[in-house]
C-alpha cells in the first residue's frame, strides 16, 4: 500500500539550498536581501533579519518544528536590539546562518508552513 507523504518523515532542505530560494523569493518580490553571515552547509539555524519603516524584526527557528519553521521573536525594536541578539545566539551557536532583508513593508517573505 502506498504511503502518503509525511513532512515528519521527510528530510529537511540543507539549510545552504533553503537560504538560496529564500533569497530569490525576497528579490523577485522587489525586496532587497542578503546574506550577512554564512553558517554550516547542511544544518545552520538560520536567522532572518528583517529591516522595515517601523523598525527590526528578527525570525528565529521555531524550537521544536518538524520541518523549517520560524517565529519572530523580537518585532518593531531598534536594529541595535537585534545585532545583540544575534551576537549572543553566535556565542551559543557559531554555524548558524543570517539572512538580512530590506522591506518597507517588512515582510518577511515566509510561507504559511515557515512560520511555527
Amino acid at each position: 500500500m502506498a504511503r502518503g507523504f509525511d513532512i515528519a518523515a521527510s528530510p529537511r532542505l540543507k539549510a545552504e539550498i533553503w537560504v538560496g530560494a529564500y533569497l530569490r523569493r525576497c528579490t523577485s518580490a522587489g525586496a532587497f536581501a542578503a546574506l550577512s553571515r554564512r553558517g554550516d552547509a547542511s544544518a545552520g539555524a538560520i536567522f532572518i533579519e528583517v529591516i522595515h519603516d517601523k523598525g527590526c524584526d528578527l525570525w528565529a527557528p521555531a524550537p521544536l518544528a518538524a520541518h523549517r519553521a520560524f517565529e519572530c521573536v523580537l518585532q518593531d525594536v531598534d536594529p541595535l536590539a537585534v545585532t545583540e541578539r544575534l551576537e549572543n545566539e553566535q556565542k551559543f551557536d557559531p554555524d548558524l546562518w543570517i539572512v538580512t532583508l530590506e522591506d518597507r513593508a517588512g515582510r518577511a517573505f515566509l510561507e504559511d508552513d515557515e512560520r511555527g
